[in-house]
């Protein structure tokens, strides 16, 4: 004859046996904000060159450097890419080093998004 196990309760109601959950909160972690990099316009620096500088840095297509440009000129500024402010950051002295050995005025500038 097979034996069944009994299970035996210490809840004197006669109910279920008293259960206690533990939850841990974790603190909420908010993402870090985001800093648009923006590349202006001005009357100096050959359009090329500019083309040159959004493949090298921010790894665009010759296709989609050449747009960006474009809007660079036509409206004065462009955003060129949406980093961390430590990419950011990078980016904006990359860009500007890079204009000032190639003798040319590009600027290079972030803000917050």
């Amino acid at each position: 004859m097979p034996l069944h196990p009994i299970i035996l309760s210490d809840d004197k109601r006669g109910g279920s046996p008293d259960t206690s959950v533990i939850t841990k909160t974790r603190p909420k972690t908010q993402r870090p904000p985001l800093y648009k990099v923006l590349l202006l316009n001005d009357d100096y620096t050959p359009m090329e060159f500019v083309v040159h500088v959004l493949e090298r840095f921010f790894g665009m297509t010759h296709s989609q450097a050449f747009e960006v440009m474009l809007t660079v000129h036509k409206k004065g500024l462009a955003v060129v890419g949406v980093f961390s402010f430590e990419v950011a950051e990078t980016k904006v002295a990359q860009v500007m080093d890079f204009s000032r050995r190639h003798q040319h005025p590009l600027q290079c500038t972030m803000e917050k998004e």
